[in-house]
């Protein structure tokens, strides 16, 4: 998978584009072309062939999860009782469908799956494990872990130069 980008040169232009892109989404693209020192034409373009490239996958509003009736995180870490792709397959699938899970990862070590849940307090999370987590196709075992709060958040990626 990391070889799906090594074609790609980025160049000064290119970084300064992401970089300001990923923390105002909403800029103009004339205030764009300005900061970058582009035409608004070629500034636009380059955006264009980030977006093609699939280096810009899209673009969204970051919402305020405690706004939105969510304010604890929880990571949850599951083990599954067969590693076989189908078991694996057939457990992703079913992740994707419930909306308060807003990661998964496939993990190495001690668990198979490290999931962050959103939820509203305790009870919330009482209801979601035991009406979603342990129904997961698979699932043997689950520990959980409340967070305590947010130290550091950012969906800004840093890019290697």
């Amino acid at each position: 998978m990391r070889q799906k980008f090594d074609h790609i040169q980025l160049d000064k232009i290119d970084l300064a584009i992401l970089q300001i892109l990923q923390e105002d989404g909403r800029i103009s693209n004339a205030d764009l072309a300005e900061k970058v020192g582009l035409s608004q034409s070629a500034c636009l373009r380059r955006v264009k062939a980030l977006e093609e490239e699939g280096i810009i996958t899209g673009h969204s509003a970051v919402v305020d999860q405690t706004a939105a009736g969510y304010p604890d995180n929880v990571f949850v870490q599951i083990t599954v009782e067969k590693q076989t792709k189908e078991k694996l397959a057939e457990f992703e699938v079913k992740v994707k469908e419930c909306p308060q899970i807003m990661e998964c990862y496939l993990m190495s070590g001690d668990a198979d799956y490290l999931l962050r849940v959103i939820v509203s307090d305790a009870s919330d999370y009482e209801r979601l494990h035991m009406d979603v987590l342990t129904a997961l196709p698979g699932v043997s075992q689950i520990k959980s872990n409340f967070s305590l709060r947010t130290v550091t958040k950012t969906t800004v990626v840093p890019f290697r130069t």
